[in-house]
């Protein structure tokens, strides 16, 4: 069946181009909301980033008016706790990267549509996943 380029994902492939791992399915994450970092057109926020956030990054992201530890039960949303997995907004992290406030990336779960906003060094500097 063939789609509408506008809303089909991009190939699932990750910042170091191999197949994107899952980020998160507790809480379940992505703009798909299926637990990986996937990406189409539609997502204008480019919600790639796969993070471990911090309650240092929370308080961060709530200043900047982008609450993610309060519930927003009618979304699904539970809000997020330190040391979960999500797919953030590669912006939101590039501008949290700036403030010196970025949490860590996890490459394999990083969606490579990232790096239209993220230069590689950046997030590979704050891997979490190598050895």
């Amino acid at each position: 069946m063939a789609g509408n380029r506008e809303t089909e994902k991009f190939e699932s492939v990750n910042v170091m181009g191999e197949p994107l791992e899952t980020c998160s399915q507790a809480p379940m994450t992505g703009f798909y909301r299926d637990g990986a970092c996937d990406t189409c057109e539609q997502d204008i926020g480019s919600h790639t980033v796969c993070v471990e956030v911090t309650g240092e990054f929370l308080e961060y992201s709530r200043f900047k008016g982008n609450d993610l530890s309060t519930p927003v039960p009618e979304f699904g949303f539970p809000g997020l706790q330190p040391g979960d997995r999500w797919c953030l907004c590669a912006a939101r992290w590039l501008q949290a990267y700036k403030d010196g406030m970025a949490p860590r990336v996890f490459l394999m779960r990083t969606h490579r549509r990232a790096l239209e906003t993220v230069p590689y060094a950046l997030l590979k500097e704050y891997a979490a996943d190598l050895n």
